[in-house]
């Protein structure tokens, strides 16, 4: 998943858990020994690409810290494929992993096991990350994307090659939150609308159409007072101001939540018995949504616990409630893991657990929330990574 808003940046990653948590350790520690203790970014999962951002290529099945950044200067965070995004206080962005595409927006295509400085950025409010692109909302409403073009997926009216630097994406103004998967994105505009482009195999640009792609931004169709999105691997999500959702896309395993199995839609359509949501994420098959009363609901795919519901018999088509989770105040969804943020800073996950991707300390999956083995105080963002694959990263500050 992967969603971002303006001035309140969320964030969407790749094929390793990469959670980032700020460890306010310093409400624990006498205060010499907490001054002298930089608050953490971590993460934890797959690192085949060093999207874990410690140095190594080793898988990491609880969380560990991220190099050379501070939670203190962490506002937003996205996990890629196999790449990750971190948004600093100051309005630029760190970028670590795979660049193979020139997805860390350096000007080379060199992975870089650590973090570095993304080129020609500043003013940014927020990011996202895909399978091989990123994207940042600045704060005059525009939008820039870097890595990957197969599909469109920059969004600058051409379709091939590459770019390693920032681009702008065409004929976007006003936009208050970004959000990208694989290979499309979506960008909230603050009249309540939407906007989608690159791949539309399965309907996921929402626009009446199936198949080929879209190398601009084009109008998703029949929306109106949307307050958050989600793109999830080949499918889109939008929450509107009464409370409700709208799903576009693939429904192969029941993630548009509408009843029905199969098939796609390619405009938007209700999600079935959902009110008072106030967030939405969007995984690999299935869809998560945080209603106001601190609970979760989730739908679709459930081949490896992603429901939380305590099977993992089978799909649902229709929103479901998370088990034992309460006093959650974020999600995020990886491709086939999901992670919930309390309030008391601590972090849950559930799902696949192939690479770690929990956080737990095992490798198995699990059906119900469990906790995130962090030992830190404070967790404020998250993250997690929607990839082709069960392997996946998660990120935390």
């Amino acid at each position: 998943m992967l969603r971002t808003r303006r001035r309140r940046p969320r964030t969407a990653l790749s094929a390793g858990l990469l959670v980032l948590l700020t460890t306010l350790t310093a409400l624990a520690l006498p205060a010499p020994l907490a001054a002298a203790q930089a608050q953490r970014v971590e993460s934890w999962g797959d690192n085949g690409a060093g999207q874990l951002g410690d140095g190594t290529n080793t898988d990491r099945h609880t969380p560990v810290t991220l190099a050379g950044l501070t939670a203190a200067s962490v506002t937003g965070l996205a996990a890629g494929r196999s790449h990750g995004l971190a948004l600093l206080s100051n309005g630029t962005v760190k970028a670590w992993g795979n660049n193979f595409f020139g997805q860390l927006g350096d000007g080379t295509t060199t992975n870089h096991p650590t973090p570095g400085g993304v080129r020609e950025l500043s003013g940014v409010t927020a990011v996202a990350a895909g399978c091989g692109h990123s994207l940042a909302l600045l704060d005059d409403g525009t939008v820039r994307a870097w890595g990957s073009n197969s599909v469109g997926q920059l969004g600058n009216g051409t379709t091939g090659g590459t770019s390693t630097t920032p681009i702008p994406v065409s004929g976007l103004s006003n936009v208050t939150a970004v959000a990208t998967s694989c290979d499309h994105s979506l960008a909230l505009l603050a009249n309540g609308t939407v906007r989608a482009w690159g791949d539309n195999a399965f309907g996921q640009l929402g626009n009446g159409t199936t198949g080929g792609i879209s190398n601009i931004p084009v109008p998703v169709s029949g929306l109106g007072g949307v307050r958050d999105i989600a793109a999830g691997f080949d499918h889109s999500l939008a929450r509107l101001a009464n409370g409700t959702v709208r799903a576009w896309g693939n429904n192969s395993n029941g993630e548009l939540g509408n009843g029905t199995t199969g098939g796609i839609s390619n405009v938007p359509i209700p999600v079935s018995g959902l009110s008072g949501v106030r967030d939405v994420a969007a995984g690999g098959g299935f869809s998560l949504a945080r209603l106001a009363n601190g609970t979760v609901r989730a739908w679709g795919n459930n081949s490896n616990g992603e429901l939380g519901n305590g099977t993992t018999v089978s799909e649902s088509n229709v929103p479901v409630p998370v088990s034992g989770l309460g006093g959650v105040r974020d999600i995020a969804a990886g491709s086939s893991h999901s992670l919930a943020r309390l309030a008391n800073g601590t972090v849950h996950a559930w799902g696949s657990n192939f690479s770690g991707q929990l956080g737990n300390g095992s490798t198995a999956d699990s059906n119900l929330p469990v906790p995130v083995r962090t030992g830190i105080g404070y967790v404020r963002y998250i993250a997690a990574s929607v990839t082709p694959f069960t392997a996946s990263t998660s990120l935390a500050a």
